[in-house]
């Protein structure tokens, strides 16, 4: 699995630890172990430029998803090419923002470090076609988002 984690905001995040929280929901999740995805970090005047142009909504928000291929969960592609060979496909860019990542934690009192792993794993979630804008919805995607993060946090004996 492809897992690139670029850090653009300034403020000090634990890359290794997103992409090995990143590989840990996509495996919970059968995606295509060759699958590749984009964890970026920015600053608050970056994510808000983002969070304007594509959601029209003012100032900077927490996590932005932006998905390429149309993935699913457990299925193990994005199709097939010319041989019939399973695509792993291109999943997206999960765009996370740690200054305002920072204030939520604060609110919600616990680290910096478990907003952000909260933000990515929601992001990822969004690539994979989930939502939460109807209660149903709601209920499995927060359901399965606590799920794959009580699983990594056991693992990491948490």
């Amino acid at each position: 699995m492809s897992i690139e984690v670029v850090n653009e905001s300034g403020a000090p995040v634990a890359e290794k630890a997103l992409a090995d929280l990143a590989r840990h929901v996509l495996d919970g999740l059968r995606v295509h172990p060759l699958a590749e995805l984009s964890v970026l970090l920015v600053d608050e005047a970056a994510m808000t430029e983002l969070h304007e142009k594509w959601m029209d909504e003012p100032g900077p928000t927490d996590v932005l998803s932006f998905p390429m291929d149309e993935l699913r969960p457990g299925h193990m592609s994005g199709g097939a090419d010319e041989d019939g060979d399973a695509d792993p496909g291109l999943l997206g860019d999960v765009v996370l923002c740690p200054a305002v990542a920072e204030r939520q934690a604060r609110e919600a009192g616990h680290s910096t470090e478990d907003e952000l792993e909260l933000l990515c794993a929601h992001g990822i979630l969004h690539l994979l076609g989930y939502d939460h804008a109807e209660p149903e919805e709601h209920k499995e995607m927060f359901g399965l988002q606590a799920e794959l993060l009580t699983s990594w946090q056991e693992k990491r004996g948490r």
